[in-house]
């Protein structure tokens, strides 16, 4: 199982990094593939066992998951489960960590749970053949999205 892990240094409080990460209605502003995010199945917001639908996009190829919390503790850590129909797909983790007066560290993590067939599938599916380096380097520009909504507001 692969697992990728990229941490970005935030100026601004964990709780408040938090509160943008964990709002999945804002996903398509930070990720440059997933294009927007809703809460579902009478969700409203991050709690676990909430579940929403994720829209992502690669070029041409557009595809849809179904997504729910795994953790979620407000200030520390917001993780979810990636599925497509019942297929799992991925895990996604964000980790806060407090650091010295109003400033933060947030480690996102990717952990790769598709089976080998989904993984042969990738490229004809997402477009994408190295799932990993590609997910890395998304993972850099999210996170340095979300830091710098963050330090802004």
């Amino acid at each position: 199982m692969t697992e990728i892990s990229v941490s970005q240094a935030i100026s601004a409080s964990p709780g408040h990094v938090w509160s943008l990460i964990s709002d999945v209605t804002r996903m398509g502003e930070w990720s440059p593939e997933t294009t927007s995010c809703a809460w579902t199945k009478g969700a409203t917001g991050p709690a676990t066992g909430a579940k929403f639908a994720g829209n992502n996009e690669n070029g041409k190829k557009k595809w849809s998951t179904v997504c729910t919390v795994s953790a979620c503790e407000p200030g520390r850590s917001f993780v979810f489960d990636v599925n497509v129909g019942p297929i799992k797909v991925a895990r996604w983790s964000y980790a806060i960590e407090a650091g010295d007066g109003d400033a933060c560290t947030i480690t996102e993590t990717w952990t790769d749970r598709r089976g080998w067939l989904v993984t042969k599938m990738g490229k004809p599916l997402s477009g994408v053949d190295d799932r990993s380096e590609h997910n890395r380097a998304g993972m850099v520009t999210t996170l340095a999205n979300l830091a710098s909504a963050a330090e802004q507001s």
